[in-house]
């Protein structure tokens, strides 16, 4: 088990389930709420809007189509009384909805399909087959889309089926592929695993999102072009085909060579690093949808960045993304979080609010409805926050929305820089690994207050920078609303990286006196009483309540037969310290991974580390406690809610 004790937890959007939990609103989303005001759209009680695609017509009626194989015409969505009409049914799980020249357009499960209202009564009366590819009648062959190009054409991307891992067992799952409105398909790229968020920019450059799973060590955004490999290599079996435009191999990739995907791409020229990272938990744990800002400044001062939903955390992140080199990188912000359910789609309506369409069945999120749609709308009001972050070859200069307090701007110790990155292997996500500090030597800030040219020593190429900047003020006095971003580095201005190297520090080591792994010496006579525990789906134990004698010598072995990482930690008496443990554990950040997500408290009494899916840990602890209530809690971010057991200990007998 040690060598996962570092491991950060496995969650996916689609088919594995995550964590669930409800929760009043946190402080960050109080906060955020003074800028940005998250709106329901009402939801009649007849109506599961489990909502998979969202299109607006030419008459802004907002479309909307389900989980449940529906299509739901949504008139005067912006107001207290939308007025809803079934647009179009029986259709399989359609993930994705375009709408173009009166028609909609959408991704079934096995087909593209085009939905005509030719007597224009508001109802689909033609349901046409576009394309259609094969079923492995795999539970997680989810297909996404359309996204329409300038020439008519449309993008849809195939989700790999799961077995255990992810697997393309059925033609092109893991592809993204190109279809005219004839029919006639192409593929373009592969190397995808769960690619349920993807846009094209300005000049049609594509962009999807993945989700941490095997070969994919966090969730991340990556840039894609015809021949492109994405890093997992399952639909590669389709490589062989004549209209394939990449002839790379499975057995071409190594399972686990020790090394990042950007480091791994040098020697595989197909392969594309990803041009942003999501770092798990610290930011989202399944990203969905891409929205570019194209509102000229009606929803705040971010035009031409893109915002990213992420279901699991039921929030939107921010993306600023810069081209060097010819090469796409940026970094990543968080930007709002306390939505209502976990988040799919996110479009714009003709009053530049963002519509944000959610489902949770399965999928479980942080927000605790099954289904939601809402509106997130800008105040007026301007937050402090870093605005871009953008590269270059000795450092970093960062942009801000208002002018900074000059005096703490300008000093060195006001940013922390982090450098870190993920494994690239058929494992299911990946720890942290080489985790290293920057020094940042100088800082030059503007005339006018609004950007911090920082020299940096200890930049790496390959890897996510952490910037942090908690002590920074504006001119006002007011403190940054998000004060860090991810920077992934691929490239520098000019091709070469002047930044001078630091020691390299040492995030290993680190021990946990309250995970005890073998059985002390002392126990001559063995443990007093075996205790097993597992796993069931939804974030829970396979118990929900143990007994326990005071003194006892407890040999516990805990099961992990679910398909995600868990921990199993045992509190303090009491819900409160059960609470606590919890609440700390969400703030260990980038420590979490080293700590197994167990904070170093007194209320902490044993614990297991992190335990991979269908393996088991074994621990062993006395029972030294007094009479009375105890918990034992997952304190994986997010699933401490959840995920409990009450102990009950009592006087021996």
């Amino acid at each position: 088990m040690k060598n996962f004790h570092k491991f950060i937890a496995a969650l996916v959007i689609f088919g594995i389930g995550q964590l669930a939990f409800c929760q009043s609103p946190s402080e960050m989303a109080k906060r955020e709420a003074a800028f940005y005001t998250i709106v329901d759209v009402p939801i009649p009680d007849h109506v599961k809007l489990e909502v998979g695609g969202l299109a607006l017509t030419n008459e802004d009626k907002l479309g909307v189509s389900t989980r449940r194989g529906e299509v739901w015409l949504i008139d005067k969505p912006y107001g207290k009384n939308p007025i809803y009409r079934r647009y179009a049914h029986g259709l399989h799980e359609s993930l994705g909805l375009a709408y173009r020249d009166k028609d909609f357009y959408l991704s079934q499960r096995g087909e593209l399909t085009r939905l005509q209202d030719k007597n224009n009564d508001g109802k689909a009366d033609v349901y046409k087959t576009i394309y259609s590819w094969p079923l492995s009648g795999n539970y997680h062959d989810y297909s996404y889309g359309p996204k329409f190009k300038k020439n008519g054409n449309m993008l849809v991307t195939l989700n790999l089926s799961w077995i255990g891992h992810g697997a393309s067992l059925s033609k092109w799952r893991g592809w993204l592929l190109e279809i005219t409105p004839d029919g006639e398909m192409t593929p373009i790229a592969t190397g995808l695993r769960s690619p349920s968020g993807f846009e094209l920019n300005e000049n049609e450059a594509i962009f999807y999102t993945e989700n941490q799973g095997d070969w994919v060590g966090s969730g991340r955004m990556t840039h894609l072009e015809k021949g492109d490999f994405a890093g997992n290599p399952e639909g590669l079996v389709w490589t062989g085909e004549p209209n394939s435009p990449l002839k790379l191999k499975m057995e071409d990739i190594e399972k686990d060579s020790g090394l990042s995907l950007y480091e791994y791409a040098k020697k595989v020229p197909e392969m594309k690093a990803p041009a942003i990272w999501f770092p798990h938990t610290i930011q989202g744990i399944s990203t969905s949808d891409i929205l570019y800002d194209t509102t000229a400044g009606s929803f705040g001062p971010f035009e031409g960045q893109m915002f990213i939903g992420d279901q699991g955390h039921s929030k939107v992140m921010r993306v600023f993304m810069e081209k060097v080199n010819g090469v796409y990188q940026g970094a990543s912000f968080n930007f709002v979080e306390g939505f209502s359910s976990g988040i799919l789609r996110m479009i714009w309506g003709s009053d530049n609010s963002m519509f944000v369409g959610m489902t949770s069945r399965g999928w479980s999120s942080t927000g605790k409805k099954e289904y939601g749609l809402q509106r997130l709308v800008w105040n007026g009001k301007i937050p402090f926050e870093i605005k871009t972050i953008k590269a270059k070859d000795d450092g970093f200069e960062l942009e801000f929305t208002k002018p900074t307090n000059k005096a703490i701007a300008s000093k060195p110790e006001t940013y922390q820089i982090t450098s870190f990155n993920y494994r690239y292997h058929f494992k299911y996500g990946s720890p942290i690994v080489d985790q290293q500090k920057g020094l940042v030597k100088n800082v030059e800030v503007s005339e006018d207050g609004l950007t911090a040219r920082l020299t940096v020593d200890g930049m790496r190429l390959g890897f996510i920078h952490q910037i942090k900047a908690a002590t920074l003020k504006s001119m006002r006095g007011e403190a940054l609303l998000h004060d860090t971003g991810y920077y992934t580095l691929n490239e520098v201005p000019g091709g070469v990286l002047k930044s001078e190297p630091t020691e390299r520090m040492n995030a290993k080591g680190i021990v946990q006196e309250k995970r005890v792994n073998e059985m002390p010496l002392t126990w001559t006579n063995g443990a007093d009483q075996q205790v097993v525990i597992g796993t069931k789906p939804g974030l829970k134990y396979d118990i929900e309540e143990l007994v326990l004698e005071r003194g006892k010598k407890i040999e516990l072995t805990f099961n992990n037969n679910d398909d995600m990482l868990h921990n199993l930690v045992v509190t303090q008496k009491g819900k409160a310290a059960v609470d606590k443990v919890g609440d700390e554990a969400l703030k260990l950040g980038l420590d979490g991974a080293d700590l197994n997500y167990v904070p170093e408290s007194d209320l902490v009494l044993v614990h297991t580390g992190i335990v991979a899916p269908g393996t088991s840990e074994k621990i062993f602890f006395q029972i030294p406690w007094n009479a009375g209530e105890y918990w034992i809690v997952c304190t994986f971010p997010g699933h401490a809610a959840s995920m409990r057991i009450k102990l009950t200990v009592r006087e021996s007998t």
